[in-house]
């Protein structure tokens, strides 16, 4: 054999020569139109209000929403996905705040469809957690266990007042089971036959929800294992997953999202539906802090944890820096 013929013949580092190289053979591509901003609203207040452990996220006043909305719309941002936080003293056993036409999320919604139409795709948190007092994501029956098929009830209800508020898509995410296909019928029979329903179908039990509960201001008291699924089972989502196909659900999300990237593929390669992950709030602060301590580069960080949520198979990344990243691509 002669020099020539000498090992290695194949070099895959020929195509990682340039940035130009690299960029060209790429498989996977952000794009702003696979990000949603999730956005919170708070009752009562005149200014934002930072929240503490989300460095940058803020719960908005209605007029700075209308402004974030617009931002989002102007960067490519393709939708926006809503959180209501009432005011304490309108929390109830029942969630009512929740199912009031007058609700802050309610009013949330016209606002928003008022500032931007359908530039941007305007999506509802349909859950009672923010609204009751007690702070699960359910009726609660007399043993203090959250009540599947009342809370259904209360999901309709829910489904039907946003709808008429202007939304484009409702996401149900408060694990109970059939709440899609009760969603469904509940805008269907009131004539909302278009409007979308984003299925949290694998929605875990999370300990990186912990900032998030700053943020909706909760009033939980214990944990939502009895609803949200354990971290431990993969199976189990596929079999919410067929569920959710079954009752209606126009699209599917896995959240969270880094955590859990194999479900996220799994899922991908099993449904012929766009897929979501939901970048939560606890791996926002995670990148955050690190990177306020010097310990990673922030931008490059951000950039690849979004890269390897789409390459297991995201059709659309929720996260918190939508905006910003829309505008650096």
């Amino acid at each position: 054999m002669t020099k020539y013929g000498s090992f290695p013949g194949a070099r895959p580092r020929r195509l990682r020569t340039t940035p130009a190289m690299r960029r060209m053979v790429a498989e996977h591509r952000l794009h702003p139109a696979d990000l949603i901003l999730p956005a919170f609203v708070r009752e009562g207040v005149s200014e934002p209000v930072p929240i503490s452990a989300m460095p940058g996220v803020v719960q908005h006043t209605r007029d700075t929403l209308r402004k974030a909305a617009a931002e989002a719309a102007g960067a490519g941002v393709a939708g926006i996905m809503l959180f209501g936080v009432p005011e304490d003293a309108k929390k109830d056993a029942l969630g009512t705040a929740g199912t009031d036409p007058d609700g802050i999320l309610q009013v949330a919604i016209r606002d928003v469809r008022a500032e931007v139409g359908d530039d941007l795709v305007i999506m509802s948190d349909l859950c009672l957690d923010e609204y009751t007092d007690h702070g699960h994501c359910g009726v609660l029956d007399a043993a203090g266990r959250v009540d599947n098929d009342a809370t259904l009830e209360r999901y309709a209800e829910m489904a039907q007042v946003q709808a008429d508020a202007g939304v484009h898509v409702v996401g149900p995410s408060g694990m109970m089971d059939g709440q899609v296909g009760v969603i469904r019928d509940a805008l269907d029979q009131t004539g909302h036959e278009d409007i979308s329903v984003l299925a949290y179908t694998a929605k875990y039990s999370s300990a990186f929800y912990g900032p998030f509960r700053e943020a909706v201001g909760s009033s939980l008291q214990g944990d939502r294992k009895t609803y949200q699924q354990d971290p431990a089972n993969l199976r189990e989502s596929l079999r919410e997953l067929a569920l959710d196909l079954e009752e209606g659900a126009d699209m599917v999300m896995v959240k969270p999202a880094l955590p859990y990237l194999d479900v996220l593929a799994k899922v991908a390669e099993s449904v012929d539906v766009p897929v979501a992950a939901y970048q939560i709030s606890g791996e926002y602060a995670m990148i955050e802090a690190a990177a306020e301590k010097g310990w990673i580069d922030r931008d490059k960080a951000i950039l690849e944890t979004l890269t390897g949520i789409k390459r297991a198979g995201a059709n659309m990344i929720l996260t918190y820096w939508a905006t910003e990243v829309a505008r650096g691509l």
